[in-house]
């Protein structure tokens, strides 16, 4: 990492000339504050949002998690399961036992993938459901790339914390059958929706506004996503060959080459079919990219995505405010902004302000995570019941979104603590 480079390079004489007093003074300070907020980070997943999902959502009756917890924190047991929370439960979990190796956290990962393994994943036509209901009969059997991603993601993750091989040969699996039915053969990238036998649908998924949106920039990120997180585990060719594309399609399709910004919706020959900036997309893309063209190990691919993830950052951070928050979008056409501050993008954007802190050295992208940290540690954080909550308005209203539920999930806000965990524990 860059960041490690700057800190130990101030403490030796370059060439003939010996760094400034100040110059080591700066380093030092950084670094305390950087250990200053690993240490914060650490205690909020373990103290408020990892247990809440175990003493919470775990489901005694049916198995698995519950699909619904409101933000009364009550309880609805006759809710769907979410395939996107429930994959994202599982690498949550394994991500955490593979940092920290406490059992507990293993045995929350194994209640999910063996709950997963036994009711999401299609027996007969592959992949995975999108949801089931309480009893872990598919509820609906659509086959949503989105969906997939996080099912590979998981998967994976919990074979690079246990290596089991069952739940890689799955994510493998569903790997081939994206491949096999969802590229688009004429003009690149992936479609969006199918049923359960793989045939081409076209539903409104995920955001999309119009009929004629054939891509979207969301399930195009989380599949690069899932790709990386397989290709640690299983460096294969076509993989590769795959997760190269997919960064590619970022840096030469999906980001405006004007404003940095992300094209949200798409035609099938990748013309953008919408006038909105997402700040929490765009940042969460600016180190995504770079995370996954270090595990792909192209050293001429991670030059240029280092360079563009800098201006990404700069792009999304348009929406940061004074006191620290990002707000959600807004549309450039019309100008309208939502002030929404969602419980995502706040996370996303530590990461991404602090990877480019990494990547440049400059103290003004520390000091924006930090600050936005500290934003969510007292507006979203629950310090009363765990969990954080699903947004705050702009006047500074807690809102009435679920704690847990079809999207709302451990997974932004818990990577976000394990990232800098990793990240700060490699000075």
């Amino acid at each position: 990492m860059k960041l490690i480079y700057l800190i130990v390079l101030v403490c030796f004489q370059i060439g003939n000339q010996r760094v400034e007093t100040k110059d080591i003074k700066d380093a030092n300070k950084n670094l305390i504050l950087l250990r200053q907020l690993k240490s914060d980070v650490y205690k909020n997943l373990i103290i408020n949002i990892l247990p809440y999902w175990m003493k919470n959502v775990v489901d005694p009756v049916n198995g698995g998690f519950y699909g619904r917890i409101d933000y009364q924190e009550k309880k609805y047991p006759d809710s769907d399961k979410g395939g996107i929370l429930n994959a994202r439960i599982l690498w949550t979990f394994s991500s955490a036992f593979r940092l920290t190796k406490d059992t507990q956290y293993l045995t929350a990962a194994k209640r999910s993938k063996n709950y997963i393994l036994a009711h999401f994943i299609d027996p007969k036509f592959g992949g995975a459901y999108r949801s089931v209901n309480l009893k872990g009969q598919p509820s609906d059997q659509r086959k949503q790339i989105y969906s997939q991603t996080f099912f590979i993601y998981a998967l994976s993750e919990y074979y690079r914390a246990t290596g089991d091989q069952e739940a890689l040969n799955k994510a493998k699996d569903i790997f081939e059958k994206i491949e096999k039915y969802a590229v688009d053969p004429n003009f690149d990238g992936y479609f969006e929706a199918f049923d359960r036998e793989w045939k081409r649908t076209k539903d409104l998924l995920i955001g999309e506004k119009s009929p004629n949106d054939e891509k979207t920039m969301n399930t195009h990120l989380h599949l690069m996503e899932a790709y990386a997180n397989l290709y640690r585990v299983w460096p294969d060719p076509k993989l590769a060959m795959r997760l190269k594309n997919l960064i590619l399609i970022f840096t030469d399709k999906i980001m405006d080459p004007q404003t940095f910004h992300l094209k949200i919706f798409l035609t099938n020959n990748w013309k953008s079919n919408s006038t909105i900036n997402s700040y929490g997309h765009d940042i969460e893309c600016s180190w995504l990219l770079v995370e996954a063209a270090h595990i792909l190990g192209d050293q001429t691919l991670i030059k240029k995505v280092e360079n563009i993830s800098l201006h990404i950052a700069d792009a999304a951070s348009e929406g940061l405010q004074p006191d620290g928050s990002l707000v959600n979008e807004k549309d450039y056409l019309t100008g309208h902004i939502d002030n929404t501050r969602a419980w995502w993008p706040q996370a996303e954007a530590v990461v991404g302000l602090l990877n480019a802190f990494e990547l440049s050295g400059k103290e003004l992208y520390l000091k924006q995570a930090i600050s936005c940290w500290n934003y969510i540690n007292q507006k979203l954080v629950d310090h009363k019941s765990g969990e954080w909550f699903n947004a705050v308005s702009d006047s500074g209203l807690v809102s009435k979104g679920d704690k847990a539920g079809f999207w709302k999930c451990p997974y932004h806000n818990g990577r976000m603590c394990m990232e800098i965990m990793e990240r700060v524990s490699k000075l």
